[in-house]
């Protein structure tokens, strides 16, 4: 199992806007390729003004595919543009993990 975690970073104030801009035209096509998240998580306090999303594959080849039919999904490239042109993002770092043996994912 590989588990891909991502955090971004929003500028200040428009937390809101990127999650209803995602909502709207990205949630979509993503679930479509990817499936369910294991989490969607907004910042309450620490690092504010990001977010979390965790996907969960089989493995790296799992992934790849995935990923590149999403890419290639012209729904999730309206997105990529509308997000590119809000310029609400302004960071992210993703890290692809696996479960330790005593904490196993059951989905």
């Amino acid at each position: 199992m590989l588990v891909d975690h991502r955090t971004y970073t929003v500028k200040p104030g428009t937390m809101a806007r990127q999650m209803a801009l995602y909502q709207e035209y990205g949630l979509t096509p993503q679930k479509r390729h990817l499936g369910e998240p294991l989490a969607y998580l907004i910042t309450e306090s620490g690092e504010v003004n990001s977010f979390v999303h965790i996907w969960v594959y089989q493995d790296a080849a799992d992934r790849a595919a995935r990923r590149a039919a999403m890419s290639a999904d012209p729904e999730w490239q309206v997105y990529l543009q509308k997000t590119g042109e809000a310029g609400y993002l302004i960071g992210q770092r993703n890290n692809l993990m696996t479960p330790a043996g005593f904490a196993p994912i059951n989905r």
